[in-house]
């Protein structure tokens, strides 16, 4: 995902949702709907989740230090971990709250028109929102099905925004069908419903980001299509004879860490096998720019040599994502 894509998308969902959560504040001191009070708090979440990728972002671009050595890519995947864990976790469980107080002791809707009036508006908002992340997601997504871009994706913010933007236009229909039930039975228990059911909606959420979040700061490698043409460049190299084993990782979605033991002819000089290294490596950043540290270690190919391999030398299965 580029930097500039990733940001647009951002900007553009911070914009609409410091907007709409002020318009909700104002229908919820008009009409007390605890429907417009969840959505109001939903939207606040939401500016505060797009305040805490783009510093995210900010501060995944400084330099390495001795004590960071790999630089500080990760940040970016620590925040959106917080995004899901906190902010989204905090909103459901004040409109599950909210919701059950509602139901427990429901209150009449006053001044629906106002709660109409701000919803329609805020769903016109939130899919402009959504349009501008689908845009921006579908210049970097290829291929894939929407889950597996969810699900694979290495730079958090635009799975991010998408699941965000998705949910807001879900919970206004439901804040919607929520106010107009209460005010067509006159039964405010509707109202309260309608609350919980936005709550376990951005715990729904939450849940996803979390699980995907986690694996990312974890730490994950490519995937088994990207490790095999990885393993195709460095073998393609004439002072390479095999790949006795690989490992990769990402330090943050624009820096692939690679470390992989290659067998080098038994008679090979050393300037012959630093060269084969030097143009192994130079064949694996040409086909991944994002590959920015390699390490290549080089080993005798006793198996070629001998007829036979232990079992250090015995390639690995690609390794599944």
């Amino acid at each position: 995902m580029s930097a500039e894509g990733g940001t647009k998308a951002i900007v553009a969902a911070l914009a609409a949702n410091l907007g709409i959560a002020a318009s909700k504040a104002v229908a919820f001191a008009f009409t007390g709907s605890s429907s417009m009070l969840a959505e109001s708090i939903h939207s606040v979440a939401d500016s505060g989740n797009q305040g805490l990728l783009l510093l995210g972002r900010k501060r995944s671009e400084r330099d390495r230090t001795p004590e960071h050595p790999f630089g500080y890519g990760r940040e970016r995947y620590f925040y959106a971990f917080v995004v899901a864990v906190v902010l989204f976790t905090v909103g459901s469980a004040f409109s599950l709250y909210e919701g059950y107080h509602k139901i427990s002791h429901p209150e009449e809707v006053k001044a629906p028109a106002w709660a109409f009036g701000v919803l329609t508006v805020a769903i016109i908002l939130e899919a402009f929102s959504f349009r501008t992340a689908i845009q921006e997601s579908n210049l970097v997504r290829g291929g894939q099905s929407w889950w597996s871009f969810i699900r694979r994706a290495k730079a958090p913010e635009l799975p991010v925004v998408l699941l965000e933007d998705l949910a807001a236009l879900v919970g206004l229909f439901l804040a919607l069908f929520g106010v107009t039930m209460a005010v067509v039975t006159g039964d405010g228990v509707w109202d309260g419903v309608g609350t919980v059911a936005i709550g376990v909606l951005l715990g729904a959420v939450a849940t996803i980001l979390a699980i995907e979040t986690k694996s990312l700061l974890i730490g994950e490698g490519v995937d088994p299509d990207t490790e095999r043409q990885i393993v195709e460049a460095l073998e393609s190299v004439p002072e390479v004879a095999r790949l006795i084993h690989i490992r990769t990782e990402y330090l943050g979605p624009d820096a692939l860490l690679i470390a992989a033991k290659i067998a080098v002819h038994h008679d090979d000089t050393a300037a012959e096998v630093a060269r084969g290294i030097d143009a192994a490596e130079g064949k694996i950043r040409a086909q991944f720019p994002v590959a920015k540290l390699i390490y290549l270690e080089p080993a005798l190919d006793e198996a070629s040599r001998t007829g036979s391999a232990d079992a250090e030398s015995a390639p690995e299965a690609p390794a599944s994502s």
